[in-house]
């Protein structure tokens, strides 16, 4: 069992307790007396605790801690309206919810709260695997199994769900030996790519296309890189020098409408050199 040590001076755990204690009196008061949180449901609340998370994926992006912590607390604004919504139901409430995810980190670290000895992070993550893996299934219906792939949510982005996909299958030896063998599945779908964009067949171009993508998200993983912060990473850094590029072009007087490739690609390589 690993012994907890150093750790970090905190806040009283009174404090956090009363702290959290406002937020539950808070939202029965706006359930109960203002009229939009009185009509709002599980279901329509979804889309707006989708657009919440992006806004504290933008803020950690960023590395705007104090946006952070203002999304954090919309997000957990959020799951108290959900634990009232289902307490009115008659589902759940905010602490049986609470209750059975402890029970579930209690089960999930049999290093902390067992006898099990672990090395590092990556046999930790292999034992969480395991042993969701043999919670599924022992909560089946009938006598079919759980997949290994089957509590992979459907509704994920494109990207963290291969990421997602790629990551369990590694936890019952489904895995690439090297990195080098990773990179040569990349090469080698690139190369189906450029077979599928010369048939000019649009769905294969299509299908070569998304197998290329899983086989370098594949790859991010192995160089231990979060292939969707890296876009996010990249995208945030293209918008930047593309909206100094535009203003550099306003400030001159012209339009990009009326200037050549060539003409603003001299500006852009100029504006690389400030924004990297």
């Amino acid at each position: 069992m690993i012994t907890l040590t150093n750790k970090p001076s905190r806040k009283p755990l009174q404090e956090k307790l009363d702290a959290f204690e406002r937020l539950l009196i808070m939202m029965d008061e706006l359930r109960e007396g203002c009229p939009w949180d009185k009509k709002q449901s599980i279901k329509s609340l979804g889309h707006l605790t989708i657009e919440e998370t992006y806004e504290l994926v933008d803020a950690i992006t960023d590395q705007d801690m104090k946006g952070v912590k203002e999304e954090l607390g919309d997000i957990m604004l959020h799951l108290v309206f959900y634990a009232r919504i289902g307490e009115e139901q008659g589902d759940f409430d905010i602490a049986s919810l609470i209750h059975q995810m402890c029970d579930k980190m209690v089960r999930r670290h049999p290093h902390i709260y067992g006898d099990v000895d672990v090395n590092d992070a990556e046999e930790v993550k292999r034992n969480w695997e395991q042993i969701k893996l043999q919670e599924k299934q022992a909560n089946g219906k009938g006598d079919e199994p759980k997949r290994v792939l089957g509590g992979v949510p459907r509704s994920l982005p494109a990207l963290v769900k291969s990421l997602r996909i790629q990551d369990k299958a590694k936890q019952v030896g489904f895995e690439w030996d090297t990195i080098d063998q990773v990179w040569e599945k990349v090469k080698e779908e690139t190369n189906e790519l450029q077979e599928a964009v010369a048939s000019k067949d649009q769905n294969h171009i299509e299908e070569e296309y998304g197998d290329l993508l899983f086989a370098l998200t594949n790859y991010a993983r192995f160089l231990k890189v979060d292939p969707e912060a890296a876009l996010a990473r990249s995208n945030k850094k293209f918008m930047a020098r593309f909206n100094k590029m535009e203003q550099q072009i306003i400030d001159s007087g012209q339009n990009m409408a009326d200037m050549s490739l060539e003409e603003m690609d001299a500006i852009w390589n100029e504006v690389k050199q400030d924004i990297h």
